[in-house]
């Protein structure tokens, strides 16, 4: 009888691993693709109602932010810097949604074959800080090296002001 336990014992424990393990890997994964986009399309629009006035933010309504450090098109982000900071990733052709300049929506190519979109010839990212549509808690983070700035329409970056207002630089 004590076999029998102690087999059902370890056929229980295992089981449990076995739970947390899927459960873990499911929340992990949902986590991970939380900023990574679907085959649709990708759209760059305009909120207006931001805490930083008129900004670029995607489909679905998250700040997209500029690195200073890309001097380029060319995306400087790799690795834990694209964790926290995702790249505006693009299946196809980005499009321009309402307020957002046509011509000025590209991509540009990050290792892998992956196309990261752009605006005015900066790469776009997403920020991990930036739980729901509408935050821009990224604003002005200096990480991975350099500062962190929301996009204005006109493709500068945003500089919050003391004053509480907000100006896009030319950047």
């Amino acid at each position: 009888m004590t076999g029998n336990r102690t087999i059902n014992l370890l056929s229980l424990a295992a089981l449990m691993v076995g739970v947390l393990t899927v459960a873990a890997c499911g929340t992990t994964k949902q986590a991970a693709n939380r900023h990574t986009p679907s085959r649709r399309a990708t759209t760059i629009g305009v909120a207006d109602n931001s805490s930083l006035g008129r900004i670029l933010v995607d489909s679905q309504g998250r700040t997209l932010y500029l690195f200073k450090a890309d001097r380029t098109m060319r995306s400087t982000c790799f690795g834990a810097c694209a964790t926290a900071w995702p790249p505006l990733r693009a299946g196809g052709n980005p499009t321009a949604g309402g307020g957002a300049n046509t011509s000025l929506v590209a991509t540009t190519s990050r290792p892998g074959g992956v196309r990261e979109a752009t605006y005015d010839g900066h790469p776009l990212y997403l920020y991990q800080g930036d739980t729901r549509p509408g935050q821009v808690n990224g604003q002005g983070v200096t990480a991975f090296g350099a500062e962190w700035l929301a996009v204005s329409p006109t493709g500068g970056a945003i500089s919050s002001q003391t004053s509480g207002t907000a100006s896009s630089s030319g950047y």
